[in-house]
């Protein structure tokens, strides 16, 4: 009596128009058979899979029906794109250029000093780095609010890989050598991705990883700082970054190798540091510039400081040397021959898939933020170029700086000639202003990258994570304490491993969930989420939540097993009727190969083995055509595929009472 009650109101409720032969009973109405697609030339499929894959974005939509120099001009533009912007700029952009790009200067020259110890370089390198790979972007880049220069992760993480080839404090020459090899292949590998349009690939660092990899790194990064800070001399500090190494030699330094004068210096001005942070983050948004200008200000009275009392005479250490004047060329110091190419091409790679993620994180948020459209690929190609020119005019990796972008961002940037504003500043600093800073300390610097890097300490990131997927959680404390208690590459390969192993899982263990009907509807819902939805009598509805693929097809088939096997001992001991169709909702299945229909067919012999029928509801089209092309829709018969569930249950719902 349900039942006929049921298929009454479906009846009244589905109006089922068919332009395609449909099976039709006096009770019934029309029921749609599933679309077939037409059979696809081979070629054609194979273009529309290659443009859909690595064209996405039609980047050759602006060029059709277009003239022959209109074309030319565009190529131009989509290579520089200041020819784009350049055109349209005015007196308010230069404006807002020329404020953020000050700000951005005051903020980055005494950072770069400080990254260059994190590199185990010269601070003078750490300066080219924010002159010459600026302007390249400025040309080349897409993104209106990234600063470029030198950063924290980067520069710890290159410094601590390079270490472990060529010792700096043995062999300064190979080793800034071996620095510019690997900046290069960086750039290289960067330039290659985006020119192959391979810039998906950087997505299977997860975000959660990369939240954890970075507060591990940040943490990492403000421990090395401790010796600056308490004044330790650097042959009495571990060379390891793990934090046990760390701590246990500040701790045995205690008696002997900490300067109180330094440790007074270093924690003051790190409370001024902290103390700027504050006033601009709680008080007024629009004192951005404090924060920004903070780091610049300290080291010019610190630098006075230490010059009118001589405190380098009483253990304060100095920065002593800045080489004066613009970036010499390098490219003849880059290994291309020898046992160090191999070597550089691996740090290389490492060190600028981390650089791309940095920069493609910020440019993404900061165009979101202010709507409009990045080129990722393009994107890419602008930091690989001004890499491989960097690393021929004696800087290292560079790429997109958190702090400075956002300093950039608040400070009013309205393009990307904030970077040459910013690049212009650096190099006066490196033709005129380097040898004041002589009398620099060194626990200044180290204050400076403290307050620098504990920003990139997310825990309300964190506990987000947790709310929201634990695994995510778990990725993100993996790669977190990989980079505290190991080191940053170990910490890197935990982040990595993490993520194709949530790839792994999320593709082998598909979700499958039994559906109900929901009262007064036609609609079928996971009961799980909607404990008001009704199993129907004598049928199991399973979904399947994925493509069914060789890695995944003998889970699927053995666990809708298992559903009906639970569903029929739950059936058996309530002594109600037992499942006679097992109905297989099929749209979230995007595709299935071989090893899917393999997987299928052994689903329906064990059904046919229990008297069940098999059943499928709404395949899409790469599912439906390679169902046919398998000849599998006429092993289980064309009428036992449905356009929906609703027209499954209605038909057998009539047959099972006629029944």
């Amino acid at each position: 009596m349900s039942n006929r009650i049921v298929e009454e109101n479906e009846a009244k409720r589905m109006d089922i128009r068919t332009s395609s032969s449909g099976r039709h009973s006096e009770e019934l109405p029309y029921v749609h058979k599933v679309g077939v697609p037409p059979k696809q030339n081979l070629l054609k499929e194979f273009t529309d899979t290659v443009k859909e894959t690595f064209f996405a974005d039609d980047p050759l939509r602006p060029f059709k029906d277009q003239p022959r120099w209109r074309q030319f001009v565009l190529g131009l533009q989509s290579i520089f794109p200041i020819l784009e912007w350049g055109k349209d700029y005015n007196l308010t952009n230069l404006r807002g250029d020329l404020i953020a790009g000050f700000t951005i200067a005051s903020l980055c020259i005494p950072q770069d000093i400080g990254y260059a110890k994190l590199a185990n370089l010269a601070p003078e390198y750490a300066l080219y780095s924010s002159f010459v790979p600026p302007l390249i972007y400025a040309f080349m880049g897409s993104s209106r609010d990234i600063a470029i220069g030198p950063v924290s992760v980067v520069s710890l993480l290159l410094g601590t890989m390079l270490r472990k080839v060529i010792d700096p404090a043995e062999n300064a020459v190979d080793y800034r050598r071996l620095a510019f090899t690997a900046t290069f292949f960086a750039g290289i590998t960067q330039a290659t991705l985006g020119f192959f349009r391979l810039g998906f690939l950087i997505d299977f660092l997860s975000h959660a990883t990369i939240i954890g990899f970075m507060a591990g790194a940040a943490i990492t990064i403000a421990l090395q700082q401790l010796k600056g800070l308490l004044g330790i001399d650097i042959n009495k500090f571990t060379k390891k970054t793990d934090i046990i190494s760390v701590m246990r030699s500040v701790w045995s330094t205690v008696h002997h190798g900490w300067n109180w004068e330094t440790i007074v210096v270093g924690l003051s001005f790190l409370a001024f540091l902290f103390l700027a942070k504050y006033i601009q983050g709680k008080k007024n948004k629009k004192l951005f510039w404090v924060p920004a200008i903070a780091p610049l200000i300290s080291v010019i009275l610190s630098t006075f400081f230490v010059y009118i009392t001589h405190a380098e005479k009483h253990g304060v250490k100095i920065v002593s040397h800045i080489r004066k004047g613009v970036n010499p060329p390098s490219l003849h110091e880059i290994y291309f021959t020898g046992g160090y190419v191999i070597k550089g091409f691996k740090i290389g790679l490492v060190a600028g898939m981390i650089a791309l993620t940095e920069a493609s994180a910020i440019g993404r948020t900061f165009a979101a933020v202010k709507g409009y459209q990045l080129d990722g690929n393009r994107e890419m190609v602008a930091l690989g170029t001004m890499n491989i020119v960097g690393s021929m005019t004696s800087c290292y990796v560079s790429t997109g700086s958190f702090s400075r972008s956002a300093v950039n961002n608040m400070a009013g940037c309205k393009t990307a000639a904030s970077n040459i504003v910013m690049s212009c500043i650096v190099l006066l600093t490196l033709e005129v202003i380097t040898p004041l800073f002589n009398y620099t300390p060194k626990a200044i610097i180290s204050s400076i990258i403290i307050s620098a890097v504990l920003s990139l300490i997310d825990i309300q990131a964190i506990i987000l994570l947790w709310k929201i997927d634990k695994f995510d959680f778990v990725a993100c404390m993996g790669a977190l304490l990989g980079v505290v208690f190991v080191s940053v590459e170990i910490g890197l390969l935990i982040a990595i491993s993490i993520s194709f192993i949530k790839i792994l899982l999320q593709v082998t263990r598909p979700r499958t969930t039994i559906l109900g009907k929901l009262p007064r509807t036609n609609i079928y819902r996971n009961i799980y989420q909607y404990p008001e939805a009704a199993k129907v009598p004598g049928m199991l509805i399973v979904r399947v939540d994925s493509a069914i693929y060789f890695s995944n097809s003998n889970y699927v088939k053995e666990r809708i097993l298992r559903w009906l096997t639970d569903e029929e001992e739950q059936l058996k001991e309530n002594q109600l009727p037992r499942i006679q169709y097992l109905i297989v909702e099929m749209s979230p299945v995007t595709d299935v190969d071989t090893s899917g229909i393999h997987a299928l067919e052994e689903l329906y012999k064990n059904l046919q083995k229990r008297d069940i029928q098999l059943c499928l509801a709404n395949p899409g089209q790469a599912v439906i055509d390679k169902l046919h092309a398998s000849n599998f829709a006429y092993l289980i018969g064309e009428d036992k595929i449905f356009l929906s569930v609703a027209d499954a249950v209605l038909s057998y719902a009539q047959k099972m009472e006629e029944f």
